[in-house]
């Protein structure tokens, strides 16, 4: 992981000049270059995500100033401001203000706190079971939030609690600490967190198995969703795990395999990942806004074609208010990708609350979206 001695703030300036050898050579801890800005004292290091752009920037990426504030309200043009990120690296989801929490339950619904805990560690999770369920078997949807995100807070953003409500099915946010990633982010761009049955991907199956094991689940019908890193996670979990989840959704996240460590996962989300020919082969969802400046929008093209299969699919186009919409069905009709590519929306949770962090309520409901997507695709349990 990143040392805190590493001068981070001096690593984003290279970067952002293409000098990508000297950030190199600045994140390996090697003095920096002549031409380089004075130095400045360590700050203590924050992982995957950068700041997004200012009305005043431009399209530059920027880091804010120690004790700068956070616009009140998304930008539909330059996406969500980000809080005080003084020593971040890529602190691209701001903090969620205090007491943002999932509005109140419904009468008969719980949303409680457990924790798993295997050989890679530890994590809490939340888990919503709707005030309808009656011990019947129910699909389940996981849900793995963006950096400095909660559960709570991505319950409320995304308002899956209430689709779950609807549309009768489990839904488990998975925590990701501080301990772990210091902005509290899923560690994606780490090659040791991209596999079956190690770090991060096993611990989030896990947490799965577990709820599939104290409740009722059908068990062809589990998912997984998530934003930004937890999007990035996402699309991870369906690689490494086609067997357990029968459908994925990735909001402006990044393909499996897109980053191997931290400049690379910077490069990504720049200018998109070196696939290397990964592949995977679960039905996948993806939004992601033509104004993120956070994420490059080829991001979302990467992940699709990773999840193509080698059948050949039915491709349509639909021209939508503030959207376009690329379905490739498969000869019965079934939705196997689709790709919303949202217009006008930045790095944000498309149709979200403002109840949580990182949402713009003017998108298309990708939570709605999602659901309708998954619920059409089961796998065979062995």
């Amino acid at each position: 992981m990143i040392r805190p001695s590493v001068d981070m703030m001096e690593a984003l300036r290279l970067t952002r000049q293409g000098k990508l050898e000297e950030a190199m050579a600045v994140l390996q801890g090697v003095p920096p270059v002549a031409d380089a800005a004075p130095s400045r004292a360590p700050e203590k290091a924050t992982v995957i995500d950068m700041v997004p752009p200012s009305g005043a920037s431009g399209k530059a990426w920027t880091v804010a100033p120690s004790g700068a504030k956070s616009d009140p309200a998304p930008d539909r043009e330059t996406g969500p401001a980000s809080a005080s990120v003084h020593g971040a690296f890529f602190d691209r989801l701001r903090r969620p203000e205090s007491g943002r929490t999932s509005k109140a339950l419904t009468a008969g619904a719980t949303f409680e706190s457990h924790v798993f805990a295997n050989e890679a560690g530890s994590r809490s999770y939340k888990l919503y079971v709707p005030s309808r369920y009656k011990g019947e078997a129910l699909p389940l949807v996981v849900m793995l939030h963006g950096c400095t995100q909660s559960p709570d807070d991505f319950a409320a953003g995304t308002r899956m609690n209430e689709c779950a409500e609807e549309q009768m099915f489990l839904v488990a946010y998975p925590a990701q600490p501080k301990s772990a990633n210091p902005s509290q982010c899923w560690n994606w761009f780490d090659g040791r967190d991209q596999q079956r049955g190690r770090g991060e991907p096993s611990l989030i199956a896990g947490i799965t198995r577990r709820i599939m094991q104290d409740y009722p689940v059908d068990t062809g019908r589990v998912y997984v969703a998530g934003l930004s890193a937890g999007g990035a996670a996402a699309a991870i979990m369906g690689a490494t795990y086609p067997d357990l989840y029968a459908a994925i959704g990735v909001h402006s996240g990044l393909a499996c395999g897109a980053a191997r460590d931290l400049p690379s996962a910077f490069a990504a989300m720049r200018d998109g990942g070196e696939l290397a020919g990964t592949r995977t082969k679960t039905p996948t969802i993806v939004f992601h806004g033509d104004r993120d400046t956070t994420v490059n929008p080829v991001n979302g093209n990467q992940v699709i074609a990773q999840a193509k299969p080698a059948t050949s699919l039915q491709t349509t186009v639909v021209r939508g208010s503030g959207y376009v919409r690329t379905i490739q069905a498969d000869d019965t009709g079934r939705s196997v990708l689709e790709h919303w590519f949202l217009q006008g929306i930045g790095h944000a949770w498309s149709g979200g609350s403002p109840n949580g962090s990182y949402t713009d309520p003017r998108g298309p409901d990708a939570s709605w979206e999602m659901v309708r997507f998954f619920l059409q695709h089961s796998v065979k349990v062995q």
